[in-house]
């Protein structure tokens, strides 16, 4: 299968934080682009929610975890749970406009749906590259899906005269530091630089956080992590910090609907953020927002917003944001 799947780790120092004012929480995007432009209300670095409930369960609530970061006029997706290109779309950006795919880690509600979202660009009109970057196991991931798709590829390429789509996935699977060993750039371009942070979620050894430093602003995405010094270092004065949050109080109510997984709540408490320590991490970061995503659990609708930010607030006194589906940040 011809997809370029290259190794490396990442070496240089971790991105200087960078300070600018930005608004929070506008409404949904505007007018659908057209082809091939990206579109995102008024100009600037921003991070819209595609999906805040974390954890693979699907229902009618919040969407599964995805976001989308718009710097320097192109879009860059990080994560890609059920849903994403639904999400992109009521967002106003059309699959094929998306150049760029990080993952974080590899369960399954952050990349289930990061090969249909490379085949949805396709068959919305790609005609240039698109580039997966994220830890292993990456690219034997995509590399399956472009298998387990390739009948659908050939039928189409014959009958319909497209272009071999395979040909067009770039994916940089890379390692990045050792646990304590800080972060280091991921890539750079346009003006902007994205690091990327080993994070803490056993037992998955290849969790990443990252940051994006533009010109007019930073934003820090965690992925999945219990409290981690690693992150805290990342988001130095960053202006958003978009986090993931447990509420410990709908733990029981969550385990109830899922009674094939008993040890799911060993897992919960050992490799997630509680919302009393995202204030701590919040405020030994000293961001200026902090934006709650992620939620677990994020269908329990007895969890009120005041509930969300309680906790937070003991530790952090800065603006905090509980995360919907299409926020713009």
């Amino acid at each position: 299968m011809p997809v370029a799947v290259t190794r490396r780790t990442l070496l240089s120092a971790a991105a200087a934080c960078t300070t600018a004012s930005f608004a929070v929480a506008q409404p949904a995007l505007g007018p659908r682009p057209r082809a091939g432009e990206v579109r995102a209300g008024a100009g600037g670095t921003k991070v819209v929610l595609l999906g805040t409930k974390g954890g693979p369960r699907v229902n009618k609530g919040r969407a599964n975890p995805s976001n989308l970061v718009i710097a320097a006029g192109r879009s860059y997706v990080v994560d890609c749970g059920y849903g994403v290109t639904r999400q992109l779309v009521a967002a106003g950006v059309e699959a094929q406009e998306v150049r760029t795919i990080l993952i974080t880690h590899n369960h399954s509600d952050h990349m289930l749906e990061v090969g249909p979202l490379i085949y949805n660009a396709w068959a919305g009109g790609l005609t240039e590259p698109i580039e997966v970057r994220g830890p292993p196991p990456i690219g034997k991931i995509v590399t399956n899906f472009l298998e387990s798709v390739g009948y659908d590829i050939d039928i189409r390429m014959e009958d319909e005269g497209r272009p071999d789509l395979r040909k067009f996935v770039r994916v940089h699977e890379f390692e990045a530091p050792p646990l304590g060993a800080g972060a280091a750039t991921a890539f750079e371009r346009d003006g902007l630089r994205v690091s990327a942070v080993r994070v803490r979620h056993p037992p998955i050894t290849h969790a990443y956080a990252y940051r994006f430093d533009a010109p007019d602003r930073s934003i820090v995405l965690s992925g999945d992590t219990t409290y981690s010094p690693e992150l805290v270092a990342l988001a130095k004065g960053a202006d958003v910090l978009v986090h993931e949050a447990m509420h410990l109080a709908g733990l029981d109510r969550l385990l109830s609907r899922n009674p094939n997984a008993p040890t799911l709540r060993k897992h919960l408490v050992e490799s997630h953020t509680t919302t009393e320590q995202l204030g701590h991490v919040a405020a030994e970061a000293g961001v200026k927002t902090l934006v709650l995503s992620h939620l677990v659990p994020g269908d329990d609708p007895s969890i009120t917003a005041a509930m969300w930010t309680e906790d937070v607030r003991k530790n952090f006194s800065g603006e905090i944001v509980i995360g919907r589906d299409l926020m713009t940040i």
